[in-house]
């Protein structure tokens, strides 16, 4: 057993099974017992402190709550503190104060006494409290805003064509080390998109973290220019053509662990210069377990048996951004098997998977979705994705394979699950067509998670649950929660995000709807009366549950009435 977890049930804070099934997810991640007791619920990382100063007898400290002055930091480097789980915080004359979260280490306090020449005092801190302080304060960014200072050697890059050595592209070196120190920053702070923006005298840096874009970085509007012809030249753009849109894609190679990064990157003239968007497409990020998209147990069950089903059409909603491609690549992944042919036509391909047929669309050479549709039709397909049904042509195609034996999983940019029916017969498909077609419409919204690091309870008025259409009855079991904000999220209370769902099934009434030619609310209105759990009703049930907050729930539904 690890010392941790000794310490832990020794005191009663943790049971044995808890305590296994840690380990067991430790094992699997890599990633330090305190981090995971934290992650999966089972105490907070303040409660995990308390533990730790009973033991050992020494003060605790909240890095969250203190700022590390450049001067501490630089007298002991950023591997050392990871490999041993420390990390100096302050120095007053010849004494180093140092967290620990293991103060019982004479040999680290040995080797630290020698590299530093100074005195060490040890206070207790939380693997996973030193970890984010780590990131935070030994950023790659942080230096890289100094200097430009990223190590140049701890990235490859590669396109799917070939390697490209970094540095060989005539780029300054300091330009490289600042684009490389940006994109490590992204991977560590696990970014979706890194944006790079150029305005009259500043080149700002922003990532989007969780839904959100926030500010890292700026430098002269003078840098710009480089910074993007880097960027470019790493993505096969073509340097030289500044006056229109282009779209690239590039992978990095992290020669520390041998992880790898997909970016996708597209950039366009703006007012300044030019503007690059980079997306992270990170494999091991994909969730493709779907009992872990956010679904609940019985809409689970309706979605895993529709997708199932031999023939017919799925069809997934939202707007951009709102994990359409998750889901759409979980079905699949749930579909994937043997004996079952999957093609794929996707603008653009997010994540290789292997066993299924993907093509990438190209308008320069006129493959688009109807063309591919055409020759899957000629390719003996089981299952058919549509990366999305644009138009007339594609919706006609798409429904003569969901209706001739093809089971065909699509999606549409729409606001909910009963306006899509509006969308499709707007586009000009029948209505008789879409309900002897269509088995099931997924409209979705992805909500943020409260951080559990520093999730703590919230009282708000009865009204305010009231007004966003709780019941009286329903009002007791709210355990409403908030994260106050801390280094694991960036002060912003909110770490990860969790899916919001309706599902509408195409049942008799439904379709007899549709025929008579229903309107949107008219369809809304029926289903609810079926009982339908509304994208606000399913983000009600997660506020419920403390793992998401009202603003949340407000930002990303609608009311039901």
């Amino acid at each position: 057993m690890s010392k941790l977890g000794e310490i832990l049930t020794r005191q009663g804070l943790i049971r044995p099974d808890q305590l296994q099934n840690a380990l067991q997810e430790s094992a699997k991640t890599k990633a330090k017992l305190g981090t995971v007791i934290v992650n999966l619920g089972i105490l907070k990382d303040n409660q995990i402190l308390r533990a730790l100063e009973k033991q050992y007898g020494v003060p605790g400290v909240d890095l969250a709550q203190i700022d590390i002055e450049r001067d501490t930091l630089n007298l002991v480097g950023r591997d050392f503190c990871e490999k041993h789980n420390i990390i100096p915080i302050s120095k007053a004359g010849t004494t180093l104060v140092v967290a620990f979260a293991d103060t019982t280490n004479i040999e680290v306090r040995d080797q630290l006494r020698f590299l530093t020449k100074c005195k060490i005092q040890p206070v207790l801190a939380t693997d996973l409290s030193i970890s984010n302080a780590i990131d935070k304060f030994y950023g790659a960014l942080s230096q890289a805003q100094e200097d430009f200072g990223a190590g140049e050697d701890e990235i490859g890059v590669q396109t799917t064509a070939k390697s490209v050595e970094v540095g060989d592209d005539g780029i300054d070196a300091p330009i490289v080390k600042f684009v490389n120190g940006v994109l490590l920053e992204a991977i560590r702070r696990k970014a979706s998109d890194i944006h790079f923006e150029p305005f009259e005298k500043v080149f700002r840096v922003r990532f989007r973290v969780d839904g959100s874009l926030i500010e890292v970085a700026n430098t002269g509007a003078n840098n710009g220019p480089a910074i993007c012809a880097r960027i470019k030249i790493m993505s096969k753009l073509d340097i030289a053509e500044k006056r229109r849109p282009q779209d690239g894609r590039l992978k990095i190679k992290l020669q520390k662990d041998g992880k790898e990064m997909d970016f996708r990157v597209n950039s366009v003239p703006v007012m300044w210069g030019e503007k690059v968007v980079m997306r992270l497409l990170d494999k091991s990020n994909l969730q493709l377990d779907m009992t872990k998209l956010g679904f609940e147990e019985d809409d689970l069950k309706l979605f895993k048996s529709c997708v199932n089903m031999p023939q017919g059409m799925v069809l997934i909603t939202g707007p951009t951004g709102s994990g359409k491609t998750t889901t759409i690549y979980s079905a699949l992944a749930e579909l994937n098997k043997p004996d079952v042919n999957i093609s794929t036509a996707e603008d653009p391909i997010e994540f290789n998977l292997e066993g299924i047929n993907q093509v990438q669309m190209n308008p320069d050479i006129d493959l688009n979705f109807n063309t591919a549709l055409r020759a899957f039709l000629r390719q003996d397909p089981d299952v058919i994705m549509v990366g999305e049904i644009r138009d007339l042509e594609t919706a006609e195609i798409a429904f003569k394979a969901a209706s001739t034996g093809h089971l065909v999983v699509s999606t549409l940019h729409t606001n909910d699950a009963p306006s899509t029916v509006i969308r499709l017969t707007e586009m000009g498909i029948a209505s008789y067509l879409i309900t002897s077609t269509v088995n099931l419409i997924v409209a979705q919204r992805l909500v943020g998670k409260i951080c559990e690091s520093c999730k703590e309870p919230i009282q708000v008025p009865e009204n305010t649950l009231l007004d966003l259409g709780v019941s009286r009855v329903d009002i007791p079991r709210f355990k409403l929660m908030k994260g106050k904000g801390c280094a694991t999220c960036n002060n912003t209370g909110i770490k990860g995000r969790l899916a919001i769902y309706e599902l509408l099934p195409m049942t008799e009434k439904i379709k007899e709807a549709i025929l008579r030619g229903a309107t949107a609310g008219e369809l809304r209105k029926l289903t609810k009366e079926m009982g339908m759990r509304t994208l606000r009703r399913s983000g009600l049930l997660k506020l419920a549950r403390g793992q998401t907050t009202i603003d949340e729930v407000l930002n990303t539904s609608m009311r039901d009435d």
